[in-house]
């Protein structure tokens, strides 16, 4: 019941061979997810996330800036330090050592969100409807 928050296939810096120049956990002056300090087996100190919690800015070498948010309620368990030092890990490994974040679900909402959640193919359906309106 765990949710790893990644960039989406479809996502435009995966798409157009932007380059990312800089990744920021600052949320406003007060928030840092890197501040995220969870400790023991309920996950004390962790930051609690809504749906629409920015997670990170994303800017691009050509001046784009990308907020990405949590899309889940629940604690904040890690932020992914590696993508920092190494943002090229975002684009060339989205799905595995480029996630952004892991979000645990309270107990009792995890089973709707997993059941919310699109398919494979549902998704891909999706790309295609939205391709074809944008053509």
């Amino acid at each position: 019941r765990i949710c790893v928050i990644t960039l989406a296939e479809a996502h435009p810096l995966l798409q157009s061979g932007k380059t990312i120049k800089n990744i920021n956990y600052q949320i406003s002056a007060n928030c840092s997810r890197l501040q995220n300090k969870v400790s023991g087996k309920s996950k004390r100190g962790a930051q609690f996330l809504t749906e629409l919690a920015p997670l990170c800015r994303i800017s691009s070498s050509d001046g784009e800036e990308y907020t990405i948010y949590s899309c889940i309620r629940g604690r904040l368990i890690e932020v992914n330090e590696n993508i920092l030092s190494n943002p090229t890990l975002l684009q060339e490994k989205p799905s595995t050592e480029g996630y952004i974040a892991v979000v645990l679900p309270k107990f009792e909402e995890s089973k709707s969100i997993t059941q919310g959640l699109l398919t494979q193919k549902e998704y891909e359906e999706v790309l295609l409807k939205r391709r074809n309106s944008a053509s």
